[in-house]
């Protein structure tokens, strides 16, 4: 029961990272825009957050530190697309390989480079519960809170009129237009917010999962979220389920 517990608690960290990222790439493509630059962001921003880390030892600044590296590629990818009409596919390529040459020329300086002692998190009370404690109660927060912006996002899409809004945008441009909203400006909204969570997936990789930097070592996530946003047929509970079944796919290979 140990190692399954084990197991359990390992596969959530990498489904904690794809489904950050697929669930950006979601509100993208609700939007009507389709972004194939997410490896290029996780990588940026990984670099972005570990290199803020190491010179500042905190990993809230280094979260904030990948968000603002993931959106800001975003909103060039943005500016591309939805302001100069250029073919979104290639210019999705076109960041995902600057991403990777970029972040591999950044990091250089950064290989040897040591963290700060980690935290050890849990959950006073119920990590000392049998198989459920060491499984699904010493993680770091990020696992549980992207468990609530999932819920959150279900609501803004559903049930909030500003969610209608961008559904409405992705669905049908020209009466979201008629009706007198921006669709340049909701479009490029998305995208932005799109590319912050690619950011946090990207430096949440480097900061918590695995805390160090190596060129690459997104190794594929981002088109694994990326695919994983249709494997979910565009809704946010099925992503975070498919991102639970990826990771512990993916650590399930290890421990056999």
């Amino acid at each position: 029961m140990d190692t399954y517990a084990l197991l359990l608690a390992a596969s959530l960290q990498p489904s904690t990272v794809l489904a950050l990222a697929a669930l950006g790439l979601l509100i993208n493509e609700k939007a009507g825009v389709v972004n194939l630059g997410a490896e290029g962001m996780m990588l940026c921003a990984a670099i972005a957050g570990y290199a803020t880390v190491v010179h500042t030892g905190s990993d809230v600044l280094g979260f904030a530190a990948g968000m603002a590296a993931g959106g800001l590629l975003a909103l060039v990818f943005g500016a591309l697309v939805i302001g100069l009409n250029t073919n979104q596919y290639a210019t999705g390529l076109a960041l995902s390989l600057f991403g990777v040459g970029f972040s591999a020329f950044v990091g250089t300086g950064y290989v040897q480079a040591k963290l700060p002692e980690r935290m050890k998190f849990e959950v006073p009370g119920l990590v000392d519960l049998p198989f459920v404690g060491p499984a699904l109660f010493k993680q770091h927060p990020m696992v549980y809170l992207v468990i609530v912006f999932t819920i959150a996002l279900i609501w803004f899409l559903q049930r909030s009129r500003a969610g209608l809004v961008l559904r409405a945008v992705g669905e049908s441009p020209q009466s979201a237009h008629a009706l007198g909203y921006s669709v340049r400006g909701i479009r490029l909204g998305a995208v932005v917010t799109g590319g912050a969570l690619c950011g946090l997936a990207g430096a949440y990789i480097s900061i918590i999962y695995t805390p160090l930097w190596v060129e690459g070592m997104i190794a594929g996530k981002g088109w694994i979220a990326l695919a994983l946003t249709t494997f979910a047929t565009w809704r946010p509970a099925r992503v975070l389920l498919g991102a639970y079944l990826f990771g512990g796919v993916t650590m399930l290979q290890f421990h056999l």
